[in-house]
């Protein structure tokens, strides 16, 4: 492999009159975990799928493990797995013949397949569910065992499209702790995630896409200094008296009044600012139910940078 696991240049993709990709260009260092967001639509899974060879593109290059994607793609296949957002496995099955079967098409003979699933199935901590069937399985459950089948080859880039999506919390963080682990073992990850926290948590970088376009990408930190610095949240016991707050802090700045939450926010403050800022409110005879700093987050850098929520 390069001096990355994946580079991509100008890469484009057109579906009949619909441009998907639009020249996105990023590149994901050998175990980095590489966070790829954006809005539906915006062109994150058209690109896995192009770096994944399921789609060739209409223009631009990728290279994945060293190996070009558009020339090489039987090399690009031997070198990546792809967990997608939905489990691809066999619910008639068991989770070891589930495992079991993705060794043998990968090629490994009957004794090694099981002894590969043995491991896996130990590993993502499925042992006492191995003889059940998939279908009886938890959505926590399946995909772990979606993950471990990704794993039967032990390869270096590894694509998970949304891979806890409808997965509760705790099955959530039992699946970002098996992702960190799978980064500590030097596999480049690129993760795609409609939760903003998880990419937060995960990501050494992030690219964010909209329109098919790379619109910005950094650190999870670089990015939420870029949208600013703390802001104070002032929540009146009585949100009839919102307006007069606003009245009486707005020399510190353009203040959001959000009458549904019945909070005024005020941008730029320090924590040495909430004495003075409380003093204000009392003497005007102002009880706080809440005051609060709140630091920038990347919801904040999604919202202010594509105008979109999901």
């Amino acid at each position: 492999m390069g001096v990355s696991g994946i580079q991509v240049s100008g890469l484009v993709k057109r579906f009949g009159e619909t441009t998907a990709l639009a020249g996105v260009t990023f590149e994901a260092a050998r175990g980095e975990v590489l966070g790829l967001l954006g809005p539906n639509g915006a062109g994150k899974t058209t690109t896995v799928n192009v770096l994944s060879t399921l789609l060739r593109p209409d223009a631009g290059s990728a290279t994945v493990d060293g190996h070009d994607v558009v020339t090489e793609p039987a090399e690009v296949r031997r070198s990546i797995a792809l967990t997608g957002q939905f489990a691809a496995l066999d619910e008639a099955l068991t989770g070891v013949e589930n495992l079991a079967l993705f060794g043998r098409l990968r090629g490994l003979s009957g004794s090694a397949a099981r002894a590969r699933a043995d491991e896996l199935l130990e590993r993502f901590d499925l042992v006492e569910a191995a003889d059940g069937r998939v279908s009886s399985y938890s959505g926590g459950m399946r995909r772990r065992l979606d993950l471990a089948a990704s794993l039967v080859d032990d390869v270096p880039i590894l694509f998970l499209d949304e891979p806890t999506t409808g997965l509760d919390p705790r099955s959530r963080a039992t699946l970002w702790d098996m992702v960190r682990d799978l980064q500590a073992e030097g596999r480049t990850i690129i993760l795609t995630t409609q939760y903003l926290e998880e990419a937060d948590q995960l990501a050494d970088r992030i690219v964010l896409i909209d329109n098919g376009k790379v619109v910005v990408e950094g650190t999870p930190s670089d990015l939420k200094r870029s949208a600013g610095g703390q802001s104070c949240v002032v929540q009146p016991v009585d949100p009839g008296r919102l307006d007069e707050v606003a009245k009486l802090l707005d020399d510190r700045g353009p203040l959001s009044v959000e009458h549904d939450l019945g909070t005024v926010t005020i941008p730029d403050t320090e924590a040495a600012d909430l004495s003075a800022i409380l003093q204000r409110l009392g003497q005007a005879g102002i009880e706080v139910a809440d005051l609060s700093l709140r630091r920038p987050t990347l919801d904040d850098v999604f919202l202010d940078l594509t105008g979109d929520s999901t």
